[in-house]
Parts: structure tokens; C-alpha cells; sequence
């Protein structure tokens, strides 16, 4: 405020000065010239330093004002990442112990082998052989997640030693009992009515569901006699029954196949479904009638199995989903398997 006041009065000075100058009488021009041009002089040195000091002081205001508080930045909001839930590929992997009946072995290896595209932590770990060997090996402690028979006789036995878990049981398809022998083969055989012409046969032993039903279609023909558990007629009767002749026994059907595709047995019985992938080498000479054995049904179920931990107990009931559902039933046709049970 005081430069202000200091700045104007010089201001007015040299005004007034100025106005001198002009009015002057010429007697006295020269001597006020240098008088005025004094006072001009002096005034604006005034001014200049009026000035220079308002300058000066505008800058000690400026720099004695606070500094202005930055605004703060804006808070980003918090973004709350949801945790990735783990795909099939990460989950620890789990195997599961699966007891097939030999003849379903081909079916259920594709049928892994699909389940595998969209559950690629699990691995089916089959254990193949005939029904009645893998129902002795449940009941002395096998470690099993799920039994699929090719007979009804294993699975009701299980069943009754609590040996499955309640409410998994399920049919899931049937089988037909045929009669083979090599392709372009000379054999007078044309079925079970005659199958006592054939120089040899290849025949399962009776706890194999295919040897069990062989023998239920022969008593039906007359051919052996009435008892209560045909799986108990012994391979020497059907052979005295037969006429004597030659019969190799076979521990499960897969094994009559290979006598019969060997040669070295001229016919033998297993399964229409066990022919996939053999029609250029064996010839089937009679489909028997269910009439004869009876419904060849393949039951399957989850079985009791202390040593499996909450994965793996997952992953055998999914994994008897999947076989049951209608992709795998399309599968089971393919191979020659009937899937229309109840």
C-alpha cells in the first residue's frame, strides 16, 4: 500500500513538472528547463523505485502465501478379483478301479478313453477277466470302486455280503450267446443241437457267465440234465453228455475267442458283442435265442471300498453316470451290445 502511495505522488510530480515547463516566460525558460528536467529526472527515479519495490513486495507476498494443497488423487476403487475355479486338467489326478467283465473290454477302453476328453484328471484302471474270478477277488479285499458283470449270479452274490453300496446298481446292457467257428470253415456244426459234431470245442467253465449260459441252453435242448445251478454241471459232463467229445475250458470268454481264431478249437460259444473286430475271421453260425439262455444282462455297481478317499468316491459315480447316459449307450450298439433294458 505504501509503494502505491510513493508511485502516484511521484507520478503527480513529474505531471506537474511538465506543466511548469509549458507555462514558463522565456526570460526564465532556461534556467526552469534545467529545473524542470531536474525534477523530472528525480521523479522518475521515484517512480523506478516505487516500482521496483511493489515488484519486490508482490514477490514476498506471493512467496510467503501457503502453497496450495494438492487435491488428492481419486481412489481407484477396489477391484475385487474373483479366485479362477480350477479346470478339469488342474484337479489333482484320481484313479479309479474298475472290474469289467472280459467281454466288455474293448467297449469300455474307447469308453474311457471319451470320459478321458472332458476328465483328464481321472484314470480308469480296469481289471479285466471273467465275472466269477473278479467277484472272488472283491470278497478276499480287492481294492474295487465299481464291478460291471456280465451276469446277474456275481453281482447278487455281492450284494448280499453288503459288499456294494446301496442304490448304485444298474442294468445297462444285454448279450446274446453265439456259435462260432474259423471263417470259410468246413465244420458240420450249424448250432447247439449239434454242436456234438464238431472234433472240438471251446467251451468257458461254468462260474464264467458265457459257460453258464451255454449250459442253461443245453439243458433247455434236453441236452444235459435238469439242476438247480447249471454253473455247477462240470465241463467233464457236458463232454459224457456230448458223446465225448473234445472240449477245451476256457477261464473266460475272451480266451474261447482266441481258441477258436488260433485253430485250435474247430467251433466254441461266446458272445455276439466278442465278434466286433473279428468278422473277416470267424463265422457265426447261430445266435442263440434268448428263448434257450435266458436275458444275458450286464448289471454294473459301485462297491464297497475302504481304502478310496471323497475323490475318487466322485469320480467312480460319475464315471457309472457316464456309462449309463445315452453317448455311452450309442457307443455299447456300435460293438453289438442290445441297450434296450430295463
Amino acid at each position: 500500500m505504501k509503494n502505491k502511495t510513493i508511485l502516484t505522488t511521484a507520478t503527480a510530480l513529474v505531471m506537474g513538472a511538465l506543466l511548469l515547463a509549458g507555462c514558463g516566460t522565456e526570460t526564465s525558460a532556461p534556467i526552469d528547463a534545467v529545473n524542470d528536467a531536474k525534477a523530472v529526472k528525480d521523479a522518475m527515479a521515484v517512480k523506478d523505485a516505487a516500482t521496483a519495490n511493489d515488484a519486490q513486495s508482490a514477490e514476498g507476498e506471493k512467496a510467503a502465501e501457503p502453497a496450495q494443497k494438492a487435491e488428492p488423487a481419486p481412489k481407484a476403487e477396489a477391484t475385487q478379483t474373483k479366485e479362477a475355479e480350477p479346470t478339469k486338467s488342474d484337479e489333482e489326478p484320481v484313479d479309479v478301479q474298475v472290474f469289467i467283465a472280459a467281454s466288455l473290454n474293448t467297449v469300455m477302453t474307447e469308453l474311457a478313453a471319451k470320459y478321458n476328453e472332458t476328465h483328464p484328471n481321472v484314470n480308469i484302471v480296469y481289471n479285466a477277466d471273467s465275472s466269477g474270478t473278479l467277484q472272488t477277488q472283491i470278497e478276499e479285499g480287492a481294492a474295487c470302486d465299481i464291478f460291471f458283470s456280465a451276469a446277474q449270479k456275481q453281482m447278487n452274490a455281492l450284494e448280499e455280503e453288503n459288499l456294494l453300496i446301496p442304490d448304485t446298481r444298474k442294468n445297462v446292457v444285454n448279450n446274446q450267446v453265439v456259435v462260432i467257428s474259423l471263417k470259410d470253415s468246413a465244420t458240420k456244426v450249424t448250432g447247439l443241437e449239434d454242436i456234438e459234431k464238431a472234433e472240438s470245442i471251446a467251451l468257458a467253465d461254468g462260474s464264467v457267465p458265457v459257460g453258464k449260459y451255454t449250459r442253461q441252453a443245453l439243458v433247455n435242448l434236453k441236452k444235459l440234465p435238469e439242476t438247480e445251478d447249471v454253473s455247477k454241471i462240470t465241463t467233464a459232463e457236458v463232454q459224457d453228455a456230448l458223446g465225448g467229445v473234445e472240449i477245451s475250458e476256457q477261464s473266460n470268454v475272451s480266451k474261447v475267442l482266441a481258441a477258436v481264431v488260433e485253430g485250435s478249437c474247430e467251433v466254441g460259444t461266446t458272445y455276439y458283442s466278442d465278434t466286433y473286430g473279428y468278422e473277416d475271421q470267424v463265422n457265426i453260425i447261430q445266435t442263440v435265442s434268448y428263448d434257450l439262455t435266458g436275458n444275458v444282462i450286464y448289471p454294473v455297481s459301485r462297491v464297497v471300498n475302504d481304502e478310496a478317499d471323497d475323490a475318487e468316491n466322485a469320480a467312480a459315480d460319475d464315471f457309472i453316470a457316464y456309462i449309463t447316459s445315452d453317448e455311452a449307450k450309442a457307443v455299447f450298439d456300435s460293438y453289438y451290445f442290445d441297450t434296450d433294458v430295463e
